[in-house]
């Protein structure tokens, strides 16, 4: 059942997304930082099955999933429970089972960069779709397992598999997201363009000259060298700005000695 908040200023459940459906979790903070994850990434409808100490009754238990959330109070707020991991997943037309072992089961496998983008599909044509995520000691069991249409799991080191539950919500979010057209909410923004030939070649005329007039070059060295040189200045890949600001420096370098005058005795 919906749970009782009564903030009206929280944003809406977002239905054209996966379910995540946390089976039988154990601790508050675990909920609270799966509500967390969740926010981050655009997934809204959490579902919980027969979590531990009766969510959410209790205020020790609410406060710690509150605190947990650090704002995403509306996932928590929005939360249903269910009794079952059947009756959690009876609505929904698709659903998948996370678990980081074998099962022994004849299901497909997939990782959450393989598993999104089919998701994503079945959602734009209507779909209900779910992720089950187990117990914090055992993860789900095999029954729940053979509930899924295919099974999720993360590409971890082999040695060390082992991850919380937030975690688990947090890369497959990441992945949903990635898939459907997060991208990053800042990049550097470059003002000038890219720098022209001229610039460029203008620069290299200019540095070249300066290093053959103090003896930069060794006797034979210098068109190896100064083909080098080009080269390290190409990969920086300058921009107007930069090349005619690089110019400066190489100027200042060699013409201010040039300036000064000579210290009295």
């Amino acid at each position: 059942m919906p749970g009782s908040g009564t903030d009206r200023t929280r944003p809406p459940l977002q239905a054209a997304a996966p379910v995540i459906i946390l089976v039988e979790p154990q601790m508050a903070e675990n909920i609270g930082m799966c509500a967390r994850a969740m926010a981050n990434f655009g997934l809204s409808e959490l579902r919980l099955v027969a979590p531990r100490d009766g969510w959410p009754t209790g205020g020790g238990l609410k406060k710690g999933a509150t605190s947990a959330a650090s704002g995403a109070t509306h996932i928590l707020d929005n939360a249903r429970l269910y009794a079952s991991a059947a009756e959690a997943i009876a609505d929904l037309n698709h659903v998948l089972a996370t678990t980081a072992r074998e099962r022994g089961q004849m299901k497909r496998v997939v990782t959450p960069a393989e598993a999104m983008p089919p998701l994503a599909a079945r959602i734009g044509a209507g779909e209900r779709v779910g992720i089950l995520f187990g117990r914090e000691r055992i993860g789900l069991t095999n029954e729940e397992i053979s509930f899924s249409d295919a099974i999720l799991t993360f590409p971890v080191n082999p040695a060390f598999a082992s991850l919380n539950l937030a975690q688990a919500v947090l890369l497959a979010g990441y992945e949903w997201f990635k898939a459907t057209g997060g991208d990053a909410p800042f990049r550097e923004q470059t003002l000038s363009p890219p720098a022209t030939r001229a610039t460029i070649l203008s620069m290299f005329d200019y540095v070249e000259s300066e290093l053959e007039h103090c003896g930069f070059f060794p006797p034979g060295k210098k068109p190896v060298m100064t083909a080098n040189l080009r080269d390290i200045l190409h990969r920086l890949s300058l921009t107007e700005q930069e090349a005619r600001t690089l110019r400066g420096v190489f100027k200042s370098l060699a013409e201010g000695p040039r300036r000064r005058k000579p210290e009295q005795g």
